[in-house]
């Protein structure tokens, strides 16, 4: 799986974690993708979002359909 959000694009960014003996070893940092049930030009999608989009309100998500209780007393 591409570690990529569907909504901002947000990727994976590398670089070099260093030791305290100034050694580089290269690393890479992916994003926190969730994957959300969320509309998406007016239909319902399973999305990887990065939980920045989530915190920020980009993705409106999508609500489930529930049975609908009629007891009587």
């Amino acid at each position: 799986m591409a570690q990529l959000c569907d909504v901002c694009g947000r990727g994976p960014m590398w670089g070099n974690s260093v030791s305290h003996a100034n050694n580089a070893t290269k690393r890479v940092w992916n994003p926190n993708l969730q994957r959300v049930r969320a509309l998406k030009d007016g239909r319902v999608k399973n999305l990887w979002v990065c939980t920045r989009c989530l915190r920020s309100n980009r993705v409106q998500k999508a609500v489930r359909n529930r049975r609908q209780l009629t007891g009587s007393g």
